[in-house]
C-alpha cells in the first residue's frame, strides 16, 4: 500500500485509511475488530476516530485492539478529533480521556472537529501547542474547515509561534464536495496534507436510498446526515454517477470510490464500512484507471431552466 509522510511531524498514511465511525454504532465490536484486522492485513494503516464517535467506544476498541495486537513502533498511525467549544482546560481533559480510551501515550494526529469561534482563540491554540510540546501529540489538523477558517488559524499561529496544523480533512466526494481548488492551492503551498472522507458518501452514491431512507444505514442512525445530501444538487450529481455507471458497465460505487481516490493532491481517503469487503470494493477501486471516465463522472450539468 503506498504510504504519505505527513511533515513536520513524519506521520506516515496509508492512501487509503479506516474510517471507524461505525465502531460501536452501525457494527459491535466484534465486527470493529475483524475491520481493523482486515485492514492492517490488507496495508492500510491510518485509523481515524474522533470523541463523538459513539461516544468515545470507537475509540475505546481501537484502543482493546491495540493493546491485543501489540504492534511493532510506528506501524500504525492513529487520528482522533475533539470537539468544541475549545477551551484550554477542557481541551487537555478531552485530550486525556482519548489518551486513556486509546491506551496511548501519544496521539499520533489529533483535529479540532469542526470550526467554532473558541478556535480562534489564542488560549485554545497555544493548550494544542502545549500538548505537543509535552509529547501528548504529535501533529495538529483542522476538520471541517473552509478555506477563510483556515487561514485565519494559521495566521494565529504563526503570529504566536505555536505549532500549526499540518493536515486538512473534509468530506469530498462526488455529491458533496468541500475541498475547493483554492483550499487545494493553499495546502499545496503551505505543505497541509488533505485527507478526505466519504467517498461513497454515506451510501448516497450507491443509490439505495432513492426511493426513501434504508433502515439501519447511517441516515437512519443519524439523520442528519439527510440534510448534507438530500437536496437538488446532490440528486443531479447521483444522476449522472447513475447515467454514466449504467452506459460504461460499472457499479456506481466502483466508480464513486475511483473518483475520490483520484483527486490529485489528497493525501489519504477514509474509507469505512461494516466488513472487510468494503475495503476490498475500494483497493479495486484505486486501481481503476480512466482519466477521461472520471472527468466525465464530475462535470457539472446546468441547473434546469425554470420558467
Amino acid at each position: 500500500m503506498q504510504t504519505t509522510v505527513i511533515t513536520p511531524a513524519k506521520l506516515r498514511v496509508s492512501r487509503i485509511g479506516l474510517g471507524c465511525v461505525t465502531f460501536g454504532r452501525e457494527i459491535d465490536e466484534a465486527a470493529a475488530r475483524r475491520m481493523l484486522d482486515g485492514a492492517f492485513e490488507r496495508g492500510i494503516s491510518f485509523f481515524d476516530t474522533a470523541s463523538a464517535y459513539s461516544q468515545g467506544a470507537s475509540e475505546s476498541i481501537i484502543g482493546r485492539w491495540l493493546a491485543s495486537r501489540r504492534l511493532p513502533a510506528d506501524s500504525v498511525t492513529v487520528a482522533t478529533k475533539i470537539l468544541p467549544p475549545y477551551e484550554p482546560e477542557r481541551i487537555t481533559e478531552m485530550v486525556g480521556a482519548s489518551l486513556q480510551r486509546l491506551g496511548l501515550a501519544t496521539i499520533d494526529l489529533l483535529y479540532l472537529h469542526r470550526w467554532d469561534a473558541t478556535a480562534e482563540s489564542p488560549g485554545a491554540l497555544a493548550s494544542l501547542d502545549a500538548l505537543v510540546r509535552a509529547g501528548k501529540v504529535r501533529a495538529l489538523g483542522a476538520s471541517n474547515y473552509n478555506l477563510p477558517q483556515l487561514e485565519v488559524a494559521l495566521a494565529l499561529q504563526e503570529r504566536h509561534d505555536l505549532t500549526r496544523f499540518s493536515v486538512m480533512q473534509n468530506n469530498h466526494n462526488l455529491a458533496v464536495r468541500d475541498v475547493s481548488a483554492g483550499l487545494r492551492e493553499f495546502c499545496a503551498a503551505r505543505q497541509i496534507a488533505i485527507v478526505t472522507y466519504s467517498p461513497l458518501g454515506a451510501g448516497f452514491l450507491t443509490g439505495k436510498h432513492r426511493h426513501g431512507v434504508e433502515p439501519g444505514s447511517r441516515f437512519d442512525i443519524v439523520p442528519g446526515h439527510q440534510d448534507v445530501y438530500f437536496h437538488e444538487e446532490s440528486y443531479r450529481r447521483l444522476a449522472r454517477l447513475e447515467s454514466v455507471a449504467a452506459r460504461k458497465g460499472h457499479s456506481q460505487a466502483r466508480l464513486a470510490l475511483a473518483w475520490a481516490l483520484h483527486q490529485p493532491g489528497i493525501a489519504t481517503v477514509l474509507v469505512g464500512g461494516r466488513t472487510p469487503a468494503h475495503l476490498d470494493q475500494a483497493l479495486a477501486a484505486m486501481a481503476f484507471d480512466d482519466p477521461a471516465l472520471l472527468a466525465e463522472l464530475a462535470a457539472e450539468q446546468p441547473e434546469p431552466a425554470t420558467s
